[in-house]
């Protein structure tokens, strides 16, 4: 079996003629009938009924289709990831990030990406950061930006940065005229968390594991959109990144909590599974997030 003979085969299976799958290849019809006849002869099988209406796939002839299928598919994905040594002029890259790094560390990475290699499809997708880990460990992404602690034993890593978490809450919130807070005061509060299984909710934790303290929030919400608009409502109070935050404290919608006996900072990371040859648009995006981040 040959890909000559086999793209004859293919194409007389999709267009259902002869003389369509001729045009399409761009050969003569006896040209192809040989090649049809060829394949045929190499397998031992009749592939096609000949009706007077077109070519009809036998048994046979549909579960070769099933393969064929699969083998162009294979080769289109060779040719494209050949393409990609030859400068990025086509590629594609998979990325998942948790809603953070998603929102407030992706974006300009993403958008100086672009503008250097137009020809490579970028898919995003946006989780927290437990998920993130398993779409990377499942190679359903070949990168992943997360916040905190990761597998170690599976991915290999980079840093991008420090990212702080900060109590915060509405300006008339009672805690916000008070000095000297403690995590304890905190946590005792109207408390908003992120979801379990977030890097934000988790980093929380452990540091109040760290003072002897439990984390128990009133409420858990997996956007942090809506837990920025919950708190300036007033009641609610938070610990949240202070990127997340940056643009509603300088307008002084939301204000930072000053908190005395705890720091609680965390580090942006990017990971790719181990096992995983990376592709040249995976190399690209690496030197590029380590230089911008």
């Amino acid at each position: 079996m040959n890909f000559t003979h086999l793209a004859a085969f293919q194409a007389v299976v999709e267009t259902g003629s002869v003389t369509a799958a001729a045009e399409r290849l761009h050969v003569s019809q006896p040209a192809l009938t040989r090649e049809i006849r060829a394949l045929e002869e190499r397998l031992g099988v009749v592939l096609f009924d000949r009706l007077p209406r077109g070519m009809l796939p036998t048994e046979a002839g549909r579960l070769l289709a099933g393969f064929g299928a699969q083998i162009f598919k294979l080769a289109e994905a060779a040719e494209g990831a050949m393409a990609e040594l030859t400068g990025l002029q086509r590629g594609q890259l998979t990325i998942a990030a948790s809603r953070t790094t998603g929102a407030y560390v992706l974006p300009p990475i993403l958008d100086a990406y672009r503008r250097r290699h137009p020809g490579v499809t970028l898919a995003l997708s946006v989780s927290n950061t437990e998920q993130v880990q398993a779409e990377v460990r499942a190679f359903e992404s070949q990168i992943g930006l997360i916040e905190g602690p990761h597998d170690t034993a599976t991915f290999d890593s980079r840093s991008l940065g420090e990212d702080l978490i900060v109590a915060v809450a509405g300006p008339e919130h009672p805690l916000a005229k008070r000095r000297g807070l403690t995590a304890a005061a905190i946590g005792e509060a109207e408390l908003v968390m992120r979801e379990p299984g977030s890097g934000t909710r988790e980093v929380v934790e452990r540091a109040y594991a760290s003072l002897g303290l439990s984390l128990a929030p009133r409420l858990s919400i997996g956007s942090p959109e809506a837990i920025k608009r919950l708190l300036r409502l007033g009641r609610a109070v938070s610990w949240v990144s202070r990127r997340s935050v940056a643009e509603e404290l300088a307008a002084g919608v939301l204000v930072e909590l000053k908190v005395r006996d705890v720091r609680i900072a965390r580090e942006l990371t990017m990971i790719w599974h181990r096992g995983h040859a990376p592709s040249p648009s995976a190399l690209a995006f690496r030197a590029l997030a380590e230089a911008i981040a």
